[in-house]
Order: C-alpha cells, then structure tokens, then sequence
C-alpha cells in the first residue's frame, strides 16, 4: 500500500477523515516555506500537498495563484520542490506534489518521476492531465511506486469517473464545485453526490477539495469523504502570518467522524 493510502486509512482507523493541507514551496520563500510546511505537520496533517509555482494556474484562484507568481518572482524552481520535499519527507507525512504538467513533460517525465522518488515524495496530484494522456506518467509513476492522483469533477460522466478511479493510486481527488480554487462562504451541494458516484465508479479512497475553508465545512465533508484537501485558506494565513498550526488543530479535530 502506497504512503497516502496508508495514512488515509489510518485516519479511518482513528475515528476521522484524513487531513489533507496544501501550500506552495517558495511562498514568502522557500526557506520560509520550509517552516509553514513543518507547522502543518505540527498541527496535525496527514498528507502534505506541495504546489510547484507555475506560471499559468489554471484551476487556481486569487489567493493560491498570486502566492505562486510571488514564488516565482523569489527564484522559486522544479529543484527547490525537490530539495522541500526532501527536507520535510522524514517526518514520515506523505507528501504529494501538486503540479501542473508541463513542468513535468519539460523536465522529462522520468527524470521528474525518479527525482521526486529519490527525495521522498509519495506521488503527484496532476489536475490538468487526464488519464488518456498520461500514459507516459503512468508507466514512470507504476515503475517507482509513486501516486498517480487525477481529478473527477460534478460534470464528469459515469464513463469518466470510472476511467479516472481506475487510473488512481493513493486517493482520487473529487473537486467539490465546478471552477477555481478558493474559500467558499458554503459547501456545494453537489460535493457528496459526487463521492458517491466515484465510489460506485470504482474508487477506493475519494478525497474532497476546492472550496473547503472553515472548520465546520471540514466536519461537513468529513461525514462522507475519505480525506479532506484545505488549500486557500491555510495560503492566505501564510501570507498574512496567522497562527497556521493552530488552524490546523482545529480543522484536525473538525475531521472527525
């Protein structure tokens, strides 16, 4: 069983739906990154999401696509994601690597793939690449044993969400509304539908993410999620130098059962 899934069902072990919190490597910099990245940990994640900065974040909104144009403008590279991931990876927290895919095919996807193997990752979330087109990420990913983590979406047909659960390992990442990332003043309705029929499509574990904030929208989306993906709301405290382990403490008791 792969880290991700392994913790995922450690946390089902443990009475809860497993934490999952994301920040970009270089936001304010990387040696900064470095420290948020530990008060995650500290607080109680289960899995780490580590975003790589990209030029042109399609699925993000604001907050998370102006903190990765500020990774950016600091120096912010594909090696500080590697030297990141392989600095926090001995805490023994899965860390998955959250990445747009031309990063990927520019580098060249072995080279990426056995890299992120040798500093630790678990595995890649690719919410732009879909599976039909990731035959070459997937040979790679399958050869080190990394997670392959596509995304489903309320629009995607039962055909579709059959074709990605098949070609996940780790969890299947369920985006909760249609759009970008970013906080929401509510959940949408359509998040639990949409487990549902990835689970009957063939999935395993789903993990639920976009738009999830508070930590009552967590409880929420714990009463029927496998895990739970915090993003914005834990960049924008980065950025304005909130009690980000505290946050996370609380959304850690948010996702009990």
């Amino acid at each position: 069983m792969n880290s991700a899934a392994k913790a995922i069902r450690q946390a089902e072990a443990d009475g809860r739906a497993a934490l999952i919190c994301y920040l970009p490597v270089g936001y304010p910099s990387v040696e900064a990154s470095v420290d948020l990245i530990h008060g995650l940990i500290r607080g109680g994640a289960d899995i780490i999401e580590l975003g790589l900065p990209y030029s042109d974040p399609v699925m993000d909104g604001p907050v998370i696509a102006q903190a990765a144009t500020a990774a950016l403008a600091v120096g912010t590279r594909v090696d500080d994601v590697f030297n990141v991931v392989a600095e926090v990876a001995p805490s023994g927290v899965p860390i998955e690597v959250m990445t747009y895919y031309n990063p990927v095919f520019r580098r060249g996807v072995d080279r990426f793939a056995e890299e992120l193997a040798a500093a630790g990752g678990a595995g890649l979330i690719t919410p732009d690449l879909i599976p039909e087109e990731a035959g070459e990420w997937i040979d790679a990913a399958d050869r080190l044993g990394l997670d392959k983590v596509f995304l489903v979406a309320p629009s995607s047909s039962d055909k579709r969400l059959a074709l990605t659960a098949a070609a996940c390992r780790g969890f299947t990442y369920a985006a909760s509304t249609m759009g970008v990332t970013g906080a929401r003043q509510s959940l949408s309705g359509s998040a639990r539908p949409l487990v549902d029929r990835t689970r009957w499509a063939g999935a395993e574990l789903v993990c639920v993410g976009v738009g999830v904030s508070t930590p009552r929208q967590a409880h929420e989306v714990a009463a029927f999620a496998d895990g739970v993906i915090v993003g914005s709301a834990l960049v924008r405290l980065a950025g304005s130098g909130g009690d980000l382990e505290g946050f996370v403490q609380q959304l850690r008791q948010a996702v009990k059962k």
